[in-house]
């Protein structure tokens, strides 16, 4: 079949949708399938591949330096309309997915849904609502936080879940990353079929370079006992501050014998590096940057656990790749993450709490019988996330999608010919 995969964001961009886009186009090119990715351009990007096809963006950015794609490029229409596509595969509801629905029903292709993020929890990048939410904060009035509030809470609850609802109903399958996901979609009042469909893993996930790994554990421990990481954009939803106060409380357990690295980018590694010096644990802490999603498993593999607090994840890929490199999890239980967090088998899921996240910490690195036994179930429990593995749970969803629709792949002339309008 020939795929439109269409999308906010992409490579050079690094961040969870792009991986899920390059490892899916990637796993059902191998069953045989043609798989086009329409994403925004980015200045000084130059790609040779012809199956990515670059739509315009705006400079302006949003917070956070997200590019704002130009979903009104004639040139995504121009291409779509000779490609011939069997079924569009639609990554964002906002923007890109506006013109998937447009494609959708003028050239009359079904469209699949891909639930990656949880929108309310990121509306701190929209300048009106941070705006708000500053003032809100900020005043002394009792009437304007109040009143001020009142709107972020009803955009917050009703507006953006208000607008999803709308978008996946206009679909013709719903991908959720997870069964959480699949809950909370059913639980806005969605009526489109849902079906759950991870993030894949591709093999060099579960083969990292060990010499590589024992090179980066030389380096990073700077002559301490217990090596960590986390993987994250550094920024607000990720609650950073929160794992920077559990590991203040982890020093006191068990003395200043850790590091942890913090492997990624973003608007708060400022103000998480302050937080560190003042928590006193800035001797503990590195910030390295971004690194390559190909070069992660060495440093996983060089850990002796992956550490995770975010509260806002559909999936978690990055818990998943961590697993696949023999590295167990300690996460704060949340959406996406309870999903692939097996207490006692692959690492430990905590209430948000600094004390109990810290003490299983402590828990896994003081037992190396336990943080053995975890090692083993994580890579066990990451096989069943093989790319190969979802590509084909993949090709039965859109061959199912479109039957309903009412024709299959290589079937053209089984279509109802385009609407004009």
């Amino acid at each position: 079949m020939r795929i439109a995969m269409m999308t906010n964001n992409y490579k050079p961009y690094i961040g969870g949708v792009p991986i899920s886009i390059d490892r899916l186009a990637q796993s059902l090119r191998k069953l045989g399938h043609t798989v086009y990715i329409f994403a925004p351009d980015y200045p000084g990007v130059c790609d040779d591949d012809p199956y990515v096809i670059r739509y315009g963006s705006f400079s302006r950015k949003l917070k956070g330096d997200v590019r704002i794609p130009n979903c009104f490029d004639p040139v995504i229409e121009d291409i779509f309309r000779f490609l011939d596509i069997d079924i569009i595969h639609v990554h964002h509801p906002m923007v890109i997915g506006q013109a998937a629905l447009y494609l959708g029903r003028k050239y009359h292709v079904p469209i699949v849904f891909t639930y990656h993020t949880r929108y309310e929890m990121y509306l701190h990048y929209l300048t009106p609502y941070a705006n708000l939410q500053r003032r809100v904060q900020e005043s002394n009035g009792l009437l304007f936080p109040k009143i001020g509030g009142k709107v972020l809470q009803s955009v917050r609850e009703h507006l953006v879940p208000g607008f999803i609802r709308r978008f996946a109903n206009r679909c013709n399958m719903i991908i959720a990353p997870s069964h959480t996901m699949e809950q909370h979609l059913y639980s806005l009042g969605i009526n489109t079929p849902i079906e759950v469909v991870p993030t894949g893993l591709p093999d060099s996930a579960f083969y990292p370079d060990s010499h590589t790994a024992a090179f980066l554990r030389r380096q990073l421990l700077n002559g301490k006992k217990y090596l960590f990481c986390t993987v994250s954009r550094l920024a607000e939803e990720k609650n950073l501050s929160f794992m920077l106060e559990g590991l203040a409380c982890l020093k006191k357990q068990i003395g200043d014998c850790f590091q942890i690295a913090f492997l990624g980018d973003g608007p708060k590694k400022l103000d998480l590096s302050r937080q560190a010096d003042s928590l006193g644990i800035g001797n503990c802490v590195s910030f390295l940057g971004c690194i390559p999603n190909e070069g992660l498993a060495s440093y996983y593999h060089a850990c002796d656990a992956f550490l995770f607090t975010s509260l806002s994840e559909t999936q978690g890929i990055v818990l998943l790749e961590a697993m696949a490199a023999g590295c167990p999890v300690i996460a704060v239980d949340a959406s996406g993450t309870r999903d692939v967090v097996v207490s006692g088998e692959n690492g430990f899921l905590t209430k948000c709490n600094l004390d109990e996240w810290a003490q299983k910490i402590a828990d896994v690195v003081l037992n190396p019988d336990l943080q053995g036994h975890l090692v083993s179930g994580a890579r066990q429990f990451a096989m069943d996330y093989h790319t190969d593995k979802i590509a084909v749970q993949m090709q039965r969803y859109y061959t199912h999608t479109m039957q309903q629709f009412g024709y299959t792949s290589g079937a053209h002339k089984m279509r109802v010919q385009p609407n004009p309008n």
